[in-house]
């Protein structure tokens, strides 16, 4: 046997130098749940360890994973049912909490990169992302609503904004309407690929923003499409999209890699609530060890072709990068001098 593969994985050393994906800390986004009550800081039960946060705790959460070297947070709004109505008018009130939030805590890091939600559902009375009437989602209606959202978001200080909705041609109402207000450096990360998944309902619940009737097919894309994508990908490049994103990840790595070898925009791949807790219900049961999995996990996300990765582990992997670095050092100490002579003199 003239070629043995095994030969270049026979040792760390070895693996680590032909090692072809690379993820980073600096790769990852933590989601965050905000409330606007005061004094919460309230588990999800469907998804553990994470957490409904109010304003202060939520300036705790973002200073704990900067020490880690999380510098990506994507903020997610738990509006009570007495701010929805059936056109999400609360979504661009000067007095809506999220915004209030957001400026508070660009206030207090300016470093960060804030990536906001675009999308009716968290301010709507039918929970639908898009406008509703007699029981249809309507599309170009619904995009002067996600425009006046857009803008008291670009306002508040979000690097990125994040229109989740699905709508066709949301992209482009939202880039007009911003560079004609003067937030020509305001970016776009939008859902480009976004499936009607069976992985959203931890989310939800956090949220508490499932649609009140009917489902979100007619306008999330089939789970059974593929090349779909690539169109979806087309409209919002060419409307101005910053980034483009595949959602879920874990079960979509083709369409993730699809993007990545067919694009030169950024690509995004949100690892969903429900495609986390599998993970963490598996542990919990004994069943796989959860520290492999999580790096397992995002890895492959990674090769598939995302640049971003949002997922509930971000910390999590950020306290393991950390932990490996700390063993490293530990258990792997450099040569002394004395020790570096003796090997030169052999």
């Amino acid at each position: 046997m003239l070629r043995r593969p095994r030969r270049n994985r026979r040792t760390s050393a070895i693996r680590g130098m032909i090692r072809e994906t690379h993820l980073s800390v600096d790769n990852l986004v933590q989601p965050l749940f905000l409330v606007e009550e005061m004094n919460v800081r309230e588990e999800v039960k469907s998804l553990p360890g994470n957490y409904r946060l109010c304003l202060n705790e939520a300036l705790k959460e973002i200073e704990a994973c900067l020490k880690l070297g999380i510098h990506n947070f994507i903020l997610f709004p738990a509006i009570p049912e007495k701010y929805k109505d059936k056109t999400a008018t609360y979504s661009y009130r000067d007095d809506n909490f999220y915004l209030q939030h957001a400026k508070e805590i660009r206030y207090h890091f300016p470093e960060i990169c804030m990536i906001s939600d675009i999308a009716m559902d968290p301010y709507s009375v039918d929970g639908h992302d898009g406008l509703v009437r007699d029981g249809k989602v309507l599309n170009d209606e619904t995009l002067p609503i996600l425009t006046r959202m857009a803008l008291a978001q670009a306002d508040a200080g979000f690097d990125l904004l994040g229109p989740s909705d699905m709508m066709d041609g949301r992209v482009g109402a939202i880039r007009t309407a911003l560079d004609e207000a003067g937030f020509i450096d305001t970016g776009i990360m939008a859902y480009t690929a976004k499936y009607a998944s069976a992985f959203y309902g931890p989310f939800r619940d956090a949220l508490d923003s499932a649609p009140k009737a009917g489902d979100k097919k007619t306008y999330q894309m089939d789970p059974a499409n593929q090349r779909e994508a690539l169109i979806e990908a087309e409209l919002d490049i060419q409307e101005g999209a910053d980034f483009i994103m595949v959602k879920p990840a874990l079960n979509y790595l083709d369409v993730i890699s699809l993007l990545k070898n067919n694009t030169e925009t950024p690509v995004a791949a949100y690892h969903v609530s429900g495609e986390c807790a599998m993970l963490l219900a598996a542990a919990e049961k004994g069943w796989l060890n959860l520290d492999r999995a999580v790096e397992e996990t995002l890895t492959c996300i990674k090769r598939a072709g995302a640049d971003v990765l949002i997922t509930y582990f971000a910390k999590h992997y950020a306290q393991l990068a950390k932990k490996q670095v700390l063993q490293g050092m530990i258990h792997e100490p450099k040569p002394t001098v004395r020790q570096r002579s003796n090997i030169f003199n052999k």
